[in-house]
């Protein structure tokens, strides 16, 4: 019920007092409309009049005798912030700034702008932007109604005048003066405005602005022809300073120019890439150097800012300078042992000097001393062990990712026979496999029963060196290096390459251009020589090890063996194919040995040179 606009509580309980809006816009246009709720949004049960109806009720008169009155047509209703849009006050006013921490200033002086804005009575002051001042300006107080005092009154234009202080939010503002605009509509609202005042800048920058003054001592030199005659000329002389008696120091190189307009001598460094020093170019600013003192009583200071005239007896001159003699500016040594060729003309035209012969400077380069790699010890890979020579903190040797990348699980791999005195190790065989994405090779033995050599892993992957292979010129083996024939050693031990597959034969065909030609050759000339034939001796060796492999199996029928690869050799050439051959053995339960049926397949031997004996066995691998 505390809603209830009769009940006496509803009036103190409001929490709105806005009031209704009266205007409205349709297509384009304004119209005026009753409220239906009152203030705080209360409900008007009670039919108001307007104002337009109650004027036509006043003017309502009996029409049978006068008859009815012209009535005088309205006046639109226009809102305040359409009438006074884009309507402002402007005011020229300043504040007083205290400046404590500051020798030549006490107080400052900032002028600004208020503004009134009559649409909404808000306010706003802002004060002009002065580059490089070093003060927050612009908008001080942001637009807003400022309040007046503590009761929640705010400013109305009212309250605004020439000649007057305001204080808003605890900062006072003296208005001095205002536009025109702001003055005719004070006066249209019957306002009577104070005489304007002067605006007050401030002491500090007036003071800036003034030119310094400058003090011209009177003097006999005609100071002007000087400058005039001897305008951008500069004798440049380069000089060394010695410095190597003190700690850490060293002969460091200068260049001094001497300025013939005014007498001026300035000393900058010579900086060179990595030198490790700061980068501070100039060592002598451009200033008169004294030569010769005035003698002075010794308690006398002797650490003064400034030389005068009056305490200098003499001061560094054009003569006073020559190549190959030193000269003392301000306590330092500097040795001149060339010039450039202006200063040259113009000693030799001022002067008569002709001798300009410059002085060698530079120092001896240091014999370099051969740095001396220790002998390899066997540990871990040569590179990395190098890495400890190169740097204190040693990284990692570069390796070759491409390399890495294309040859990746690509392995040649050869049978290696050991070359040693003794009868025994000359039996054994070896793979040796070359690994063509690191240049790295590991030798394996394969187990033989009964041979009473444990076999396995005879060498792990590492990279072998060539023999007179050193730690500064290291040379390894290569794919080029291993031809079937040739002997490679292997960490004191020589190893003969017996045989190769079919893998290495088709990468030297493939990447002709990494071998020798008479690798190819020699390769080539063995192929065709294996295929007119083949030596009697060495077919001999092939059936010995055959019948060793069949005297292990004594259940085959010979008999049946060979009449069944004679059916399937059709034509009579002698020649199966691989796969044939494979098939073939299956069936019969024939056992294949990979190490023998290689050999007879590289030897293309054929059936007619093989007593008819073990026939059987060699009709696989011939084409």
């Amino acid at each position: 019920f505390l809603t209830n606009p009769v009940h006496p509580l509803g009036s103190d309980m409001k929490t709105s007092f806005h009031r209704s809006q009266t205007l409205v816009y349709k297509n384009g246009f304004a119209f005026f409309r009753l409220p239906t709720v009152g203030i705080g949004g209360e409900r008007l049960y009670v039919n108001q009049l307007s104002q337009s109806e109650l004027d036509e009720l006043s003017s309502m008169r009996p029409t049978l005798t006068y008859g009815q009155a012209k009535r005088v047509p309205p006046s639109d209703f226009i809102p305040a912030y359409v009438a006074f849009d884009k309507k402002i006050l402007k005011f020229d006013a300043y504040f007083q700034e205290d400046v404590p921490l500051s020798a030549e200033e006490h107080y400052r002086i900032r002028q600004v702008a208020i503004y009134y804005y009559l649409e909404d009575d808000s306010m706003s002051v802002v004060e002009p932007v002065v580059q490089n001042s070093g003060l927050p300006q612009g908008k001080l107080i942001r637009r807003q109604r400022v309040p007046k005092n503590e009761h929640g009154d705010h400013y109305h234009w009212k309250d605004l005048n020439r000649g007057m202080n305001i204080t808003m939010y605890g900062r006072t503002y003296r208005i001095v003066d205002c536009d025109p605009f702001t003055q005719v509509f004070l006066e249209s609202q019957g306002i009577e405005l104070n005489p304007p005042e002067k605006m007050i800048f401030d002491p500090y920058t007036e003071l800036r602005r003034m030119p310094v003054r400058k003090y011209i001592t009177p003097s006999d030199f005609d100071q002007l022809k000087q400058f005039l005659t001897y305008d951008k000329q500069v004798l440049r002389f380069y000089a060394m300073w010695d410095d190597t008696n003190s700690m850490f120091g060293e002969n460091r190189p200068y260049i001094i120019h001497y300025y013939l307009a005014d007498d001026t001598v300035e000393v900058r460094e010579i900086h060179k890439p990595n030198d490790g020093r700061d980068p501070f170019p100039v060592l002598i600013k451009r200033q008169r150097l004294p030569k010769t003192f005035v003698d002075k009583k010794k308690t006398f200071p002797s650490c003064v800012l400034e030389i005068s005239d009056q305490e200098v007896l003499e001061w560094y001159t054009a003569k006073d300078f020559a190549v190959g003699k030193s000269t003392t500016l301000l306590g330092r040594p500097f040795f001149i042992y060339d010039c450039d060729e202006f200063t040259r003309n113009f000693y030799r035209d001022k002067f008569g000097i002709t001798d300009f012969q410059p002085v060698d400077v530079k120092k001896k380069p240091l014999e370099e001393v051969p740095q001396v790699i220790p002998p390899y010890n066997g540990f871990g890979f040569l590179e990395d062990s190098l890495q400890n020579c190169f740097s204190l903190l040693p990284k990692p040797p570069r390796k070759d990712v491409i390399k890495m990348l294309e040859n990746d699980h690509k392995v040649l791999r050869y049978q290696v026979a050991l070359e040693s005195p003794n009868p025994e190790d000359r039996k054994r065989r070896f793979i040796l496999s070359y690994f063509l994405s690191n240049d790295m090779i590991s030798i394996y033995e394969p187990p033989v029963r009964n041979s009473g050599i444990i076999g396995g892993k005879y060498l792990g992957k590492t990279r072998v060196p060539k023999p007179g292979s050193t730690t500064e010129n290291a040379t390894y083996y290569e794919p080029s290096d291993l031809t079937i024939g040739s002997t490679i050693e292997v960490f004191g031990h020589r190893f003969v390459i017996t045989d190769a597959d079919e893998y290495v034969l088709n990468y030297m065909e493939s990447n002709a251009e990494s071998f020798p030609a008479a690798t190819l050759q020699y390769q080539s000339s063995s192929e065709a020589q294996t295929e007119t034939g083949v030596t009697y001796q060495e077919l001999d060796e092939l059936i010995v090890q055959v019948q060793e492999e069949l005297k292990l199996h004594n259940y085959l029928n010979n008999s049946n063996i060979q009449e069944e690869f004679l059916q399937h050799d059709k034509d009579g050439s002698g020649i199966l194919d691989k796969g044939e051959f494979l098939a073939l053995c299956d069936s019969l339960n024939v056992p294949t040995s990979d190490v023998l049926v290689n050999k007879v397949r590289r030897k293309r031997c054929c059936l007619y040179y093989i007593p008819l004996l073990k026939i059987w066995y060699f009709k696989a691998f011939l084409g």
